[in-house]
């Protein structure tokens, strides 16, 4: 452990007496690193690529709505565009599924055509009216109609009519349906068409449900964390009661959905409702029967861990009371949502930058200009996608010390009343002030993890179909072998952010520290997070079947002509997520709590002097443990030996 900073000597938890400046290295680098992040934006910007991107650019490299420079090489470029400001494609609907760029002709033009364009003479009247010529720039438009090269430089017929982006001002077909097929071709999973159109439209019909289903699903989590708050005494119970009649009644009414679907199916229906009807019948039937799997799995995870839940629930009534004190901890989610969703706009335009940064260079193929980046500069690509998952991570991981200095704040504190009237903004302010260079190191150690997984993922799916299936079980195990240990880390990460919270010591110290007091309570640490965290899912269950079962409910007016399958999906996941973001901060809450009462009990035993700082619960808690080891040990009652927390209390 001599790499982490061990010393060789044990060393003694000391809560929030010295703080100090740590891993000030890791924080050098992170900035020096933000500082290449910084160079990649400003040289897209600086090669013209930001008028291109926002402009466009047509096939000859001249940028929309400005004069261009003469191209070497390149026929029909510098040419003075400042009245022609959008990007009109000759063939929009022929793309490259591989690498996702349209296979056609771009020019600049003066305006998008707002009305079908039928034949040439339609083209002709058109750039003589407001002098906009969809043809290629060496074509008069008196020559459109009997120019023999017309079917290659002027754009395919008929021309749908089109509008301009908001801010990416290209001519945009107002029929989508070229955006559809390339939607189908995507979707390799489909072998007919016509479903996935059914699919979409069932989306667009059911819009409003899906908007409002979310909004239900919101609601719900709220709500969740307030009985979370008020009534964490019977939440335990009373969420596993709910949770399992909910379960079993979705899965009832599943069940009768699919036979009341099954038997209003009729073939003498028209044939678009049969097929929808259909449709219908085979989802409801696949939910069902992942339901029904589901809920069995449930209950036995319930029978086994029935007797395991008193230190979960002990814990549960001290988190509710620390939300009381901390109320603020609730909006955590939100702020950090906030932050990655600004961070992931400015790097997806970074990244559209970088698409068209670069040189002009001719494509021999096409005879078509793009612009490349060569040599050193093609690597900024990688160096951005790196930036992307590190500052996410280390973003994510600024959530996890701000809830953990706060919680680890009001644990240790004596006298409640003597707690800072802004208890979240003083984590923070502590957080920048001393402890950036740890939350940098942690998220750094997972982004080395989670990019070979990444890799490996891409891989894998780009074998699917191939013979060699030893190489793609391997690499799905190697896959798999990455996930848990980036699940490990994390989990890992977390602690030593507590510990750092306590004892404002470095990542690899408070790591070790932090490893070392969940080692000798593997049995405790097992619980809480077999225990507590099967309850917090089960409160993410409840969220997602209430709203599906809404859900279904919902659907089942308009059966007629929506198809189930992608609404309730979407419906599902976004309510999982909104219910993962609050119970997330709940669930972290509740691991600072465990790690500070490990400390607690191990450096006190109530004694004179050396006090407790735990909740009265939770001393209620450990001495009710003690009386019953003493009980059991005087009855001789089992043979097994209770293993005691240091300092005192049984916690099994």
């Amino acid at each position: 452990m001599g790499c982490c900073g061990s010393t060789g000597k044990k060393r003694d938890w000391k809560p929030l007496e010295d703080r100090k400046c740590t891993d000030i290295p890791w924080l050098i680098l992170f900035f020096l690193f933000n500082v290449g992040m910084l160079f990649i934006a400003g040289f897209a910007i600086s090669t013209g690529a930001a008028s291109r991107l926002i402009s466009g650019y047509d096939s000859y490299g001249n940028t929309c709505g400005q004069k261009n420079k003469e191209i070497p090489g390149i026929e029909l470029s510098g040419r003075d565009q400042t009245q022609n400001k959008y990007v009109f494609f000759l063939d929009p609907c022929n793309i490259n599924i591989v690498k996702s760029k349209i296979n056609s002709v771009a020019l600049c033009v003066s305006r998008c055509p707002e009305t079908q364009l039928k034949t040439y003479e339609d083209l002709r009247a058109f750039a003589q009216s407001n002098g906009s010529h969809l043809c290629s720039y060496e074509l008069e438009p008196s020559s459109y109609p009997s120019d023999p090269n017309k079917a290659s430089k002027c754009p395919k017929l008929p021309v749908p009519p089109s509008k301009s982006l908001p801010v990416f001002q290209r001519c945009t077909p107002s029929d989508i349906s070229c955006y559809a097929k390339f939607a189908e071709a995507l979707t390799t999973f489909v072998s007919d068409n016509s479903v996935l159109h059914r699919v979409i439209a069932g989306v667009m019909t059911s819009k409003e449900i899906i908007m409002g289903l979310c909004l239900l699903s919101l609601v719900l989590s709220i709500i969740l964390m307030g009985v979370i708050r008020f009534i964490s005494a019977l939440l335990v119970w009373l969420l596993t009661a709910v949770v399992v009649l909910g379960s079993l009644g979705g899965t009832g009414a599943l069940w009768w959905l699919y036979v009341d679907h099954r038997q209003s199916v009729n073939a003498t229906m028209p044939a678009n409702e049969l097929a929808v009807a259909k449709d219908n019948e085979k989802a409801l039937l696949i939910y069902a029967i992942a339901a029904t799997i589901f809920t069995a799995i449930l209950l036995l995870l319930l029978f086994f861990m029935r007797k395991r839940v008193a230190l979960t629930i002990a814990l549960f009534r001290v988190a509710s009371k620390v939300f009381g004190y901390l109320p603020l901890l609730v909006l955590q989610p939100f702020w950090t949502f906030l932050t990655l969703m600004l961070f992931w706009v400015y790097w997806i335009a970074v990244l559209l930058l970088l698409g068209t940064a670069g040189s002009p260079v001719k494509n021999n193929q096409t005879d078509l200009v793009e612009f490349q980046m060569h040599g050193p500069l093609q690597y900024m690509v990688w160096y951005h996608a790196f930036g992307l998952i590190w500052i996410s991570e280390f973003i994510l991981a600024c959530q996890q010390m701000t809830i953990a200095g706060a919680v680890v704040t009001y644990y240790f504190t004596r006298d409640k009343s003597q707690l800072s009237m802004t208890p979240i903004l003083t984590s923070v302010l502590r957080l920048m002030r001393y402890h950036i260079g740890t939350v940098v190191k942690g998220a750094f150690i997972i982004t080395l993890v989670e990019i070979p997984r990444l890799i490996l993922t891409y891989i894998h799916s780009q074998l699917k179909g191939q013979e060699n299936a030893c190489a793609r079980c391997m690499l799905k195990a190697c896959v798999c072998c990455l996930w848990c240990l980036e699940k490990c880390l994390a989990y890992l990460n977390q602690n030593a952010y507590i510990a750092t919270a306590i004892n404002s010591t470095s990542f690899c110290t408070s790591a070790r520290d932090a490893f070392i007091i969940l080692a000798e309570n593997a049995l405790r640490v097992a619980t809480i997070n077999s225990v507590g965290d099967f309850v917090l899912f089960l409160g993410k269950v409840l969220i997602v079947s209430c709203t599906a079962f809404a859900g279904m409910l919902s659907l089942n007016y308009q059966r007629e002509y929506t198809v189930w399958v992608l609404p309730l999906i979407i419906v599902c996941v976004f309510a999982f997520l909104v219910a993962h973001c609050f119970l997330s901060v709940f669930e972290m809450v509740v691991d600072v709590l465990f790690l500070c009462f490990a400390v607690d009990c191990k450096y006190n035993d109530g004694s004179p002097g050396s006090e407790y700082y735990m909740d009265k619960a939770l001393m209620e808690f450990v001495e009710s443990s003690m009386k019953a080891e003493a009980e059991e040990k005087r009855d001789g009652g089992s043979s097994r030996e209770m293993k005691p927390m240091t300092g005192g209390g049984t916690l099994a």
